[in-house]
């Protein structure tokens, strides 16, 4: 059973580490049409919209887009809730 909540937190830090390297890229990188920055959207975009569809749902918007926060904040949560039922 150690094995399964080890790959969680693993793949919920890989996860994490994308999200954050994504935030980062988007400071510096102009191009989007590099293929790092390709891969970097199309791994964290399906986790990044739902937060970034909710934020503007509440009126939150803005030149700062908070949805990596979010998304690391929920990410760690559910990491813990699973790794405690388990």
């Amino acid at each position: 059973m150690w094995i399964l909540k080890v790959s969680i937190y693993k793949f919920i830090s890989f996860l994490n580490f994308l999200i954050i390297a994504r935030a980062l890229a988007s400071w510096f990188v102009r191009d989007f049409s590099n293929p790092i920055f390709r891969i970097l959207y199309n791994l964290t975009e399906p986790i990044l919209s739902p937060f970034r569809n909710l934020l503007y749902r509440l009126g939150i918007e803005g030149a700062i887009d908070f949805s990596p926060l979010l998304a690391i904040v929920a990410l760690d949560f559910f990491a813990r809730f699973v790794i405690t039922i388990l």
